[in-house]
């Protein structure tokens, strides 16, 4: 299925690794030009350029601290001047520090608040003033289903993520005038690189939690965001969409 993304400019953060680079790499597969925005992972940021470009679109990777309203701004003006265009952007980048609220440091909820919520304010407003002016853009973000019901020891993670949402849905009133569709993804448990370091009971019982009896692929979660990416999902905005095999519920 042609989703009518070729030729169309793309930015998504934390896109060197694990839901983020999968994202890239379909978006690449559908003839996205694809901006990475990465922290630390320069190898791995170089590495999904190259098969973005494999794949006969363009890539960039770009070494940005999403926690900075200045590196955000540059890198819209960036893919503007690379791509000739800017459509897309999805926000990915995050962190976890667990701990209960009562061992939890000051630290530790300025450094989540500050990439995972902040971070998504410095892309999404930086976005919507050029989506604005163009008449035209798709803001996909991602959260969590922990966003949604909360989840022990994570309070910092968890209003992040839900702060997320609702920054998202008021957005999606804010531009749904100017053709701009904003949109939630909210993974459950994904196989990535992250859950090797879980423990095993704790990935039993997560396991538990869904009615398909398995866990996302990043994959899975890259095919629903390029969806919607797509004018396939014109009519769809303020939306969160789960894609957990039944964690949730």
């Amino acid at each position: 299925m042609d989703l009518g993304l070729k030729g169309k400019g793309a930015i998504v953060t934390g896109g060197s690794l694990g839901i983020g680079a999968a994202i890239a790499r379909v978006l690449g597969k559908e003839g996205c030009n694809v901006a990475v925005n990465y922290r630390r992972h320069d190898a791995e940021a170089k590495k999904v350029v190259e098969d973005i470009e494999a794949l006969g679109a363009k890539g960039l990777a770009i070494q940005a601290d999403v926690s900075s309203y200045a590196d955000a701004e540059k890198m819209v003006e960036t893919v503007v001047e690379e791509f000739g265009r800017f459509d897309v952007l999805v926000c990915n980048a995050g962190i976890t520090w667990d701990g209960v609220i009562w061992k939890m440091s000051e630290e530790q909820w300025d450094q989540v608040i500050g990439v995972n919520l902040k971070g998504y304010f410095n892309y999404n407003k930086a976005a919507a003033l050029h989506f604005k002016e163009t008449k035209y853009g798709k803001i996909v973000n991602i959260s969590s289903i922990n966003g949604m019901r909360g989840k022990f020891a994570q309070t910092n993670y968890a209003a992040s993520k839900g702060g997320e949402i609702a920054m998202s849905k008021s957005l999606a009133k804010e531009l749904g005038r100017f053709n701009v569709n904003v949109n939630v993804v909210a993974p459950g448990m994904v196989l990535t690189d992250m859950m090797e370091n879980l423990a095993p009971e704790f990935k039993a019982g997560a396991l538990a939690e869904t009615v398909v009896g398995r866990f996302a692929t990043p994959e899975d979660c890259a095919n629903l965001v390029a969806f919607l990416c797509s004018d396939m999902s014109r009519h769809i905005t303020g939306e969160v969409i789960k894609i957990d095999g039944g964690q949730y519920i």
